[in-house]
């Protein structure tokens, strides 16, 4: 049957189906269970609608597979068939074995003239991973998926190797893999940090790249796909049953209420450009799987890795989503972080978020029900297109990064960082979009660590091997008087300062939270911002800093307590600063350090950095939610240097202002009721957070 694509066990027989509009011929290709040995060659007999299959009666789960394909071996017109090349099926569930860099893995001969127009006739087959047929049977015992509310979302960025590899309370020959992932203390920890949904770093079969290799480096975070279907076998305990080990990892994740995120590649693949080699998709049809440039010999680009795939056309973008679909209802995964996001949505006249790829996934019964989210810039023309990704979508906002790093450097002023504290609405707020479909971020993968960023001003990436001319050059960060560690007790007190004022802000702010797992106790890569190539101690997440920094563990799970007790702090509408009439309150008002509503001199002023935002929770539309009345919350930020006095606004009354958060405290507060109309001393680059008291409102435990 030529439906559905792939190796299906149907417990009598295997049915085999394979793409390729421009093939003249395809070989199934049976190995041993170690993959070692090639046993039978069959060619599928029937080729219906551009799709090559054949059943094989008898077979079953973990029969080891690949393909051969026959066709012209043309490259000036997109065509780079060669059957000495055993190729991947992209529909696999699982592979065994490696890659091995060897000549063979070329379709052409490295080193002669024209090189990529040569034709290479050594067979690759001993040097490439092969498919897998799997059972896919599992019993999820009614495991309900927690499907978080947007509004209620708190990201948390993780990798599974780096974040378990040196857990103390995973086995040692678990850590490193989604078996060990699944560790209660490990689930329990996430749990009690307070965030609901945690995102893996790609976990979808990639490829080490032989530069790195050569180098004694490694592909660390995954970028860099071969298996759409597949996930990798290094994250596995068991390499021999990896589609049972990660669904046990997700029905942990799920049994604790917690949502599982998988950050995925569907912008390139491992195979490179024309001098790439050749393990799937360009020895199956590559006229078909990748966007070529008018001269077909050569690749569009626009993903800096060599290649772009072409979803424009029906057949790839059919595998994309079907391979999507795959993870949500047979993986059960909560949803996707797209890297490169603008370019699914790139047609061949540019960005368009009408792309063919946008509606599917609109329409989609299964894809329009997950968490969707893009990283929406790539290194294409008109790459950049923050906020303006259809409704359903939430997009990666680094204008919140880069405008938050520099508030709090002393780079940036009022009207600035004020936006990005209410949802960013001047990207996002069209076509009934919310809040939440920014996701706000301070530090990720990609990047310093929180600690770094405030410890370093400059990259530290020797250890990359590029001479330290890799990363980003500018990262708006601030070494607070000494570059790296230091003994200096006051510098370490304005880190320990700094790093909390970022938190806050970030879990404080309107808009979907992600933090990047082990900010929560100061995790460090040394400076290196750009550790995509550190399978080691500089990416491994240091548990041993989770106690010594207990206090900064405790800080966070207080302000996840707090946005989670307090509708007003994630609205899952955007705020207005209107009056409500009936009541005579706005929802959002600015207000200076006098305690009176900002001016519009004080906004153009660029040496404003102490201010406050009022979140009236009495002047809702009907001033009114379920339970009562929301919360009324004052948050002030402080980036000067030096000590502001501000007074708390509000006309004399029975209410006070109780104070639940100051990030010049280190510990329990010691005051925390004061009246309206008093002066607070705010420290020189603090933060705080107070709620208003008296009738109606209830105070915070």
């Amino acid at each position: 049957m030529p439906n559905p694509r792939g190796a299906h066990w149907d417990g009598r027989g295997v049915n085999f189906s394979l793409f390729s509009a421009n093939a003249t011929g395809v070989d199934l290709c049976i190995f041993d269970t170690e993959g070692g040995t090639e046993l039978e060659r069959i060619a599928l007999p029937e080729y219906t609608d551009e799709i090559w299959h054949g059943y094989v009666e008898g077979m079953g789960p973990g029969t080891a597979y690949g393909f051969r394909v026959h066709g012209a071996y043309a490259p000036e017109e997109g065509h780079r068939f060669n059957p000495n090349k055993l190729l991947a099926d992209p529909y696999a569930r699982e592979f065994v074995g490696q890659l091995e860099w060897n000549q063979a893995c070329f379709g052409y001969t490295i080193g002669a003239e024209n090189a990529d127009l040569s034709f290479n006739e050594v067979d690759s087959a001993p040097y490439v991973p092969k498919c897998v047929v799997v059972d896919s049977t599992f019993d999820w015992k009614q495991n309900p998926r927690p499907r978080v509310a947007w509004d209620r979302t708190i990201v948390y960025e993780a990798h599974v190797r780096g974040f378990t590899r040196k857990h103390p309370a995973v086995a040692e020959t678990l850590r490193g893999t989604f078996a060990g992932l699944s560790t209660p203390e490990v689930i329990d920890y996430v749990k009690a940090l307070g965030v609901t949904t945690i995102e893996l770093l790609p976990i979808q079969s990639f490829v080490n790249d032989s530069l790195l290799l050569e180098k004694g480096l490694t592909n660390y975070w995954g970028y860099n796909t071969i298996g759409f279907f597949a996930a990798d076998p290094r994250y596995c305990a068991n390499q021999m049953n990896a589609v049972r080990e990660f669904k046990e990892m997700v029905a942990r994740f799920h049994d604790a209420g917690l949502e599982v995120i998988l950050d995925v590649v569907y912008n390139h693949t491992a195979e490179g450009n024309e001098r790439g080699p050749t393990l799937s998709f360009k020895g199956i049809d590559n006229a078909s799987y990748y966007r070529l440039a008018p001269d077909k010999r050569y690749y569009i680009n626009d993903t800096g890795t060599g290649n772009t795939l072409n979803l424009s056309h029906p057949r790839v973008i059919q595998m994309v989503t079907d391979s999507l679909r795959y993870w949500v209802q047979e993986m059960h995964v909560d949803g996707f972080r797209f890297d490169l996001g603008t370019i699914l949505a790139r047609e061949p006249d540019g960005f368009d978020n009408r792309s063919g790829f946008l509606k599917v996934c609109s329409q989609d019964p299964v894809l329009s029900n997950v968490k969707l989210i893009a990283e929406p810039w790539d290194c294409g023309p008109g790459g950049y297109q923050v906020g303006r990704f259809p409704p359903g979508w939430a997009e990666w906002n680094d204008q919140y990064r880069d405008t938050t790093r520099d508030f709090w450097r002393g780079e940036s002023a009022a009207a600035e960082i004020a936006p990005r504290l209410f949802g960013s609405a001047d990207l996002f707020d069209h076509l009934g979009r919310k809040p939440y479909a920014s996701v706000n971020f301070i530090t990720a993968h990609d990047g310093f660590t929180l600690n770094d960023l405030v410890s370093y001003n400059e990259r530290h990436n020797e250890a990359n091997g590029e001479d330290n001319r890799d990363g980003h050059d500018h990262n708006r960060s601030w070494n607070c008087g000494a570059e790296g560690p230091t003994d200096d007790a006051a510098i370490n007190a304005l880190r320990r300062r700094q790093m909390r004022n970022l938190l806050a802000t970030l879990l404080l702010s309107q808009g979907t939270p992600m933090l990047l797992a082990g900010d929560e106790f100061a995790r460090t890569q040394g400076g290196n911002n750009n550790a995509y190539c550190q399978d080691n101690d500089i990416s491994w997440v240091d548990w041993s800093l989770a106690n010594s920094n207990l206090e900064q563990v405790q800080f966070v799970r207080r302000l996840t307590h707090l946005r989670a007790r307090y509708p007003i702090l994630r609205r899952s509408r955007f705020l207005s600063a209107r009056v409500n009439e009936d009541i005579g309150l706005k929802e959002i008002t600015w207000i200076n350090a006098s305690g009176a509503e900002m001016e519009e001199a004080q906004w153009r002023d660029g040496r404003m950095q102490c201010f406050g935002m009022l979140l009236d929770g009495r002047a809702q539309p009907t001033g009114l939610k379920q339970r009562g009345i929301d919360a009324t919350l004052l948050l002030i930020l402080n980036a000067h240097h030096d000590v502001v006095n501000f007074t708390l606004p509000g006309h004399a009354g029975d209410e006070k202002w109780a104070l639940l958060i100051d990030t010049n405290v280190e510990g329990k507060l010691q005051k925390t009721a004061f009246a309206k109309g008093d002066e607070y001393a705010v420290t020189g680059r603090s933060l705080l957070l107070l709620q208003l008291l008296g009738v109606g409102h209830e105070r915070e435990g």
